[in-house]
């Protein structure tokens, strides 16, 4: 799809998939990993704030019923020597009903700051938190070395999801199902109990992802969704029906594509711009449209990084007050951010140099 936009088709069979499966209804009343067949781990996380603050959906077969906006371990909570902003954006975050927090071994360099920063907090409210954190290295053993500097990062001894983090060649999806590769050290740590769920993420291309998926099973996926999605290898095509149909917890990320995609927000100098395509224009999005048109199609829910106080309280009034977009809204929305495409993907592979106008 490369000029088109949502489709009737599109939005009927994704709708229909919302319906059948991703409002918020519990799967059953056993552990997710008892149905599966496994020894359950520690009871769930859970927040009790979450259920009054904002709607919940399933994250997939988890079991877990996740608050539609979740907080990224990235922005002020990936920078060095900023736990006087961070912590206090992580506890409050909590307070407001968040429920599930992302990071990773790759933010804030190699002090991990996102992780400690995290860490901080889960020593004393661990409970109250679906924790999921990721790994970049492609082999098992380094990836089980990278899981126990995040355990001791986030003093605790279990996330709730382990992923692959930015999986974004075919040669990513080869090497950790070769053996000897991370998928080895997924299943160990499993096995241990150290992770209770097993992931993926990534933003460079869809099909890169649905590989792994067809070769895996995961249990969730982290992927690049927003309102410019549609104009350049969109990840709504394919991927999205496909993890609809393995059941997965689907969370989408890139919303305001750091920015880029929101009026009045001016993007870096075009030497500072990673990508191909450089623009110096400002985005056309509200914040507001930005979330409502991801939350608008079968996610289970959005992380979003945040620089202060004020953003994440914005980020939480917009999903508490979410109502779904109908089809002529969402493709009013792909038509108002189609002159800043190409900014907007800049993380995917081939960004368009060039963007429709």
């Amino acid at each position: 799809m490369s000029d088109s936009g949502t489709t009737r088709r599109d939005l009927f069979k994704l709708g229909a998939a919302a319906t059948a499966g991703l409002v918020a209804t519990r799967l059953g009343a056993l552990e997710p990993r008892e149905a599966a067949g496994h020894k359950a781990l520690a009871a769930a996380p859970t927040n009790p704030v979450t259920a009054g603050a904002m709607p919940t959906r399933n994250l997939g077969r988890t079991g877990h019923l996740v608050g539609l906006f979740s907080l990224g371990g990235q922005a002020a909570i990936e920078k060095p020597e900023n736990e006087k902003v961070a912590v206090p954006l992580i506890e409050r975050a909590l307070d407001l009903g968040v429920n599930y927090l992302d990071t990773s071994a790759r933010y804030g360099g190699d002090a991990r700051w996102s992780e400690h920063y995290f860490g901080q907090v889960m020593k004393r409210r661990r409970k109250e938190a679906f924790l999921a954190t990721k790994t970049h290295d492609r082999t098992a053993d380094g990836s089980l070395r990278i899981l126990e500097t995040s355990l001791k990062l986030l003093q605790t001894d279990h996330v709730d999801l382990w992923q692959l983090h930015a999986m974004s060649t075919m040669k990513d999806v080869d090497d950790v199902c070769a053996k000897g590769g991370a998928l080895e050290a997924f299943q160990k740590a499993r096995d241990q109990k150290l992770v209770r769920f097993l992931g993926l993420s990534g933003h460079t291309d869809p099909d890169i992802l649905a590989e792994a998926i067809r070769r895996f099973p995961f249990d969730c996926v982290l992927m690049a969704f927003n309102a410019a999605d549609t104009w350049h290898l969109p990840f709504k095509k394919t991927l999205l029906p496909l993890a609809i149909e393995k059941e997965m917890g689907i969370i989408g990320m890139k919303i305001p594509a750091r920015g880029r995609i929101l009026e009045g927000v001016q993007p870096p100098p075009p030497d500072k711009q990673r990508g191909t395509a450089k623009h110096d224009r400002p985005g056309t999005l509200t914040m507001k449209e930005a979330m409502r048109y991801t939350l608008s199609h079968p996610v289970s829910t959005v992380i979003i990084g945040v620089d202060n106080v004020a953003q994440l309280e914005e980020n939480v009034k917009i999903a508490r007050e979410f109502l779904p977009l109908n089809q002529n809204q969402l493709e009013a929305l792909e038509q108002k951010v189609k002159p800043v495409y190409g900014q907007a993907s800049w993380y995917k592979r081939d960004a368009p140099a060039n963007p429709a106008k």
